[in-house]
C-alpha cells in the first residue's frame, strides 16, 4: 500500500470515481457521465492534475487522450482509510469500528458479518 499519494480534492475523487465506473473514458465521455455543469476545460484540468499526481494515465489518440485510472478504487479507499484512522483513531481500527458501533451507524448484524470475515 502506497502511504505517499497525493491527497485528492472532492472533484478529483468524483473524477476518480466516474474513472472507476467507465474504465477508460476520454474528456467529453467524463463531462457527459458527471451529469453536472462543469466546463469540457474544467474536467480536462482535473483530469491532467490527476494524471500529475500519478493517479491517471492516457492514451494518445492523435491530438484527443483516452484516460484511465493508474490507482485503484481499492488502493486509494485502503489509502483514505488508513489515513483517517491515523487522523481521528490513533491508527485503531478497533477505535474506528467503536465510533460507528457507538453513533449506531453498524448494525449488531453487520458487526457479525466483520467478525464471521475474521474467523476465516
Amino acid at each position: 500500500m502506497n502511504n505517499n499519494l497525493p491527497h485528492l480534492t472532492a472533484k478529483e475523487e468524483e473524477i476518480m470515481a466516474c474513472l472507476w465506473s467507465l474504465e477508460k473514458a476520454f474528456v467529453k465521455e467524463i463531462v457527459a457521465h458527471l451529469g453536472q455543469n462543469l466546463h469540457y476545460n474544467t474536467v480536462s484540468t482535473i483530469i491532467r492534475n490527476l494524471e500529475d499526481k500519478g493517479y491517471v494515465e492516457h492514451q494518445a489518440f492523435g491530438k484527443t487522450h483516452q484516460y484511465y485510472p493508474k490507482i485503484s478504487k481499492e488502493v486509494y479507499s485502503e489509502h483514505v482509510l488508513n489515513l483517517n484512522s491515523q487522523r481521528f483513531f490513533n491508527g485503531s481500527y478497533k477505535d474506528m469500528v467503536s465510533f460507528f458501533a457507538k453513533k449506531e451507524q453498524i448494525s449488531k448484524e453487520d458487526l457479525e458479518d466483520i467478525l464471521k470475515l475474521i474467523n476465516k
